[in-house]
């Protein structure tokens, strides 16, 4: 949805931090500056459809639903937030591009939309940058401390698409992430599968746990570099579960370096110090079919720089006593295009 008046239809997608939240609850927190009797109305009136479906307003959203928002007039962003959503322009390298979908490179630390807190995200960025642009919206989700890859739909048909495949998660789409963790990992190929259950932590955060009453979760993890404290993987997501990589390999015994959520809090302390400033999950690669051509793409984003320095960092300070056959090329990347 725009920043301002629109005059037309927004697509929106739940993530980790939206769902569970009744349907008007969260159109009341994303339409600031709405009349709350108006959200009421388009709600009634079945303009607001959640997966194609009309929803009443007491249904609690779930992670991946795509949400249809008929055009609506918010309240008027702050100049501040307007240069902000500026500046964010070089931020966001673009990977790949056609006149169905876009993908680009998110950093760490940059959420996907605005919302929870956070006025500007990657969609308002990009919308800002490319006001020509009739329709761009997001095909699915990356939590706000993970970089990599991004899609974006420029097409309803194409987003409608991707939004069905990535309901299929790892059925359709060979997703994979590079982790540094806590540990040394010894498998140089292990499947997980622990069913995870999401819950609520008295100050109302959602978190997740594995749990036998959770739902059938599972990742291939592959051992790409080791060291004496700590091990580079390649995790291959099988089904999409919310923070599945990261309750997986939490409960193994190898956090994610620098996760604020279910990693060794005081580890990221004294990494940070060793230049380590975010939590070292990256969205490498992902192998999928056109949403719309008979082809299947495969991009890549590079891994950043922040966590090529850590790694040089470790091989200065401990031995290396494992590295995979592909290491230079999960290390590496394709060059990437430079913003729109």
């Amino acid at each position: 949805m725009s920043d301002a008046g629109t005059n037309s239809v927004a697509y929106l997608v739940i993530g980790e931090e939206e769902q569970g939240q009744r349907l008007d609850n969260y159109l009341l927190r994303y339409c600031k500056g709405v009349p709350k009797s108006h959200v009421y109305r388009v709600l009634r009136s079945g303009e607001v459809r959640v997966n194609k479906k009309r929803c009443d307003a007491t249904y609690r959203v779930q992670l991946g639903d795509s949400i249809r928002l008929p055009p609506m007039r918010l309240a008027e962003r702050r100049v501040s937030e307007v240069e902000e959503a500026a500046q964010a322009r070089v931020q966001l390298p673009l990977v790949y591009e056609d006149d169905a979908l876009l993908a680009i490179d998110k950093p760490a630390g940059i959420a996907v939309h605005g919302g929870s807190g956070v006025s500007f995200g990657v969609i308002e960025s990009l919308r800002r940058q490319r006001p020509q642009a009739k329709f761009l919206e997001l095909a699915h989700r990356l939590d706000r401390e993970t970089s990599g890859l991004l899609l974006v739909g420029k097409k309803r048909s194409a987003l409608n698409a991707l939004h069905d495949m990535f309901r299929e998660a790892g059925q359709v789409a060979d997703k994979r992430y590079l982790m540094l963790v806590r540990g040394r990992w010894m498998n140089p190929l292990q499947q997980v599968k622990l069913p995870l259950f999401k819950y609520l932590l008295e100050s109302g955060e959602r978190r997740v746990r594995v749990d036998p009453q959770g739902k059938a979760s599972h990742t291939v993890f592959r051992l790409v570099a080791r060291w004496q404290r700590f091990s580079l993987l390649e995790g291959q997501l099988k089904t999409g579960r919310t923070h599945q990589l990261r309750v997986h390999l939490a409960h193994l015994g190898y956090p994610i370096l620098g996760d604020e959520k279910y990693g060794d809090f005081a580890l990221n302390k004294s990494l940070q110090k060793e230049g380590l400033k975010r939590m070292a999950l990256h969205a490498r690669s992902m192998d999928f079919p056109h949403p719309l051509e008979a082809r299947r793409l495969h991009l890549v984003a590079p891994l950043p720089e922040a966590l090529r320095q850590f790694i040089t960092h470790l091989d200065a300070r401990e031995p290396r006593d494992y590295s995979a056959d592909n290491l230079a090329e999960l290390l590496a990347g394709p060059e990437l295009q430079p913003p729109a």
